[in-house]
């Protein structure tokens, strides 16, 4: 007996077996336990979520002879055909293959004519966007008007490419992508029904590299059952035969940068060449590991079982800020690959910039690596107003004042407080935003953070100019200071400028988001 492989084999054969798609299923099911299925539906998504499957599913549903049902019986003639692919009223029809508006009226001349063995023909056109555009206007009458016994469903991987007047006589249904958990998890299961071993870590990497599709995730498996030769399937086959051993060199990568150790970072870049690996694709994983540990560090119970230790690690060795400047880098160098000379150079470039621009630097200083030739310990940040920022420019914001008493707020200074009296000054520029009704604001903000009684008192008071609002220009003023600067220092910059007497347009210059934008720029 020929072998069938896992994607064919473990293909849901009830509405109640698929995964991943609640949305659609409930609403198919409705429809065809009231026998009032739509004449014309459009299943879209990526590859391998189920598009083909439902439409099997459908037509067993629509001619089981137990009745039209949600839950076909699957044992009849009828379900054992649909399953078995061979059902004369269920015709699945490619489109890539039958483009042209002939094959189109060959189906519609074909469609007048009553089921052979069925109570429905279920036209099943995979690739639907593949018809040419007369094919398409030619089956619109037949699509909005079909024989009562005739039921046309879709399906498609680039709904954008159908013409709206197909879209506007279908129903559609968007199929999701599966998450690695889902794949996961079927996989874990097929594997103990197969009565095969694998390690966790294996079965994760299967599922990362099925990006999505159960199809995909269940034909790696069939590979990986293969690549192992019989024996428990361990984690550095699957990665071995993926091709993926440079994710962990990924973590070491991430570790020297968090060191500053450019020596260690050129070593794992030899590491990962020696592997011809795909650049574009490390570079897609370390912006992967990189959205993870920023998660992580906003929300720590967020981690699930696919997030490596490592990310948990690097989670408590980077600072978050660095993160967020780290992650743009790399999407950016992502973006401009295709324009490098070589991709190794792109890649190597991009890991270099992680080192040269830390937000934690000094504004405007270059960062030299550390254990770099000449190396030297970074310049201490110099001190300015924005680092003087004191206890009231913190708790402005904790206050849950809002419109104008925020505005008001922000825009005073700490003077004093003596028992319950507080005094602040309000910078005179804006002393129209003086109103009693906002002083009352404030004051009852004050006594609830404060735990007591306030009496508030607000004056005008020139000099000192260290309101939140007068704190937080100077803060952008500095980060904008900063970003031009790290633009300036640029090594592709400084090149563009030499070679091509290029300019940087005033005005351009913008401060990476995210960051505390301290030699981060966009």
């Amino acid at each position: 007996m020929s072998y069938l492989a896992l994607a064919r084999k473990w293909r849901p054969r009830r509405f109640e077996d698929v995964l991943g798609q609640p949305h659609v299923v409930k609403a198919l099911s409705h429809a065809l336990a009231a026998d009032k299925l739509h004449p014309a539906i459009l299943l879209t998504g990526t590859r391998g979520v189920g598009k083909t499957t439902l439409a099997r599913i459908i037509a067993k549903g629509l001619n089981c002879e137990k009745g039209v049902s949600a839950t076909p019986c699957g044992e009849c003639s009828a379900c054992r055909q649909v399953d078995e692919g061979r059902f004369v009223d269920l015709l699945e029809i490619d489109a890539a293959s039958h483009t042209g508006v002939d094959n189109v009226r060959d189906l519609i001349d074909n469609a007048q004519y009553s089921p052979s063995r069925g109570r429905y023909k279920v036209y099943l056109i995979d690739e639907v966007h593949m018809l040419s555009k007369p094919a398409f206007n030619a089956l619109l009458k037949t699509l909005e008007e079909p024989p009562p016994h005739v039921k046309f469903i879709l399906a498609t991987t680039d709904p954008q490419r159908l013409p709206i007047t197909v879209l506007s006589r279908c129903l559609q249904f968007n199929l999701r992508r599966l998450p690695a958990a889902l794949i996961r998890e079927l996989l874990s299961r097929v594997l103990a029904e197969e009565k095969l071993v694998a390690e966790p870590g294996a079965i994760a990497e299967l599922a990362r590299a099925a990006d999505g599709s159960m199809r995909d995730g269940l034909s790696l498996l069939d590979q990986a059952i293969a690549f192992a030769g019989g024996k428990a399937l361990a984690r550095a086959q699957v990665e071995d035969m993926l091709g993926t051993q440079g994710r962990q060199i990924l973590f070491d990568i991430l570790r020297a940068v968090a060191h500053g150790q450019g020596p260690a970072l050129l070593a794992c870049v030899e590491k990962l060449d020696a592997q011809a690996p795909d650049y574009s694709s490390l570079l897609n994983d370390l912006a992967s590991i990189l959205q993870r540990i920023a998660v992580i560090q906003v929300l720590p119970d967020a981690g699930d079982e696919d997030d490596d230790a490592a990310i948990a690690e690097l989670a408590g060795m980077l600072a978050a800020e660095d993160v967020q400047v780290h992650y743009q880098i790399v999407v950016n160098g992502r973006r401009d690959l295709p324009w490098v000379p070589d991709p190794r150079l792109g890649f190597e470039m991009t890991l270099l910039r992680l080192l040269a621009f830390r937000p934690g630097d000094a504004p405007g200083a270059r960062a030299t690596p550390a254990g770099a030739a000449g190396a030297k310990p970074a310049a201490a940040p110099a001190r300015t107003a924005a680092a003087a920022e004191g206890e009231w420019s913190e708790r402005v914001d904790r206050l849950g004042l809002d419109g104008f008493a925020k505005q008001l707020a922000r825009n005073c200074e700490w003077l004093g407080r003596s028992g319950d009296s507080v005094r602040l000054g309000l910078d005179p520029r804006v002393k129209h935003l003086l109103q009693d009704d906002r002083r009352l604001a404030i004051e009852q903000a004050l006594a609830r953070a404060l735990g007591g009684a306030v009496r508030l008192t607000i004056e005008l008071a020139p000099g000192r100019g260290q309101t939140p609002a007068r704190l937080g220009e100077l803060r952008e003023a500095e980060r904008q200071r900063a970003a031009e600067q790290a633009i300036d220092a640029d090594p592709t910059v400084r090149a563009l400028k030499e070679k091509f007497g290029a300019t940087v347009r005033a005005g351009s210059v913008q401060p990476a988001q995210g960051g505390n934008g301290n030699g981060a720029a966009k």
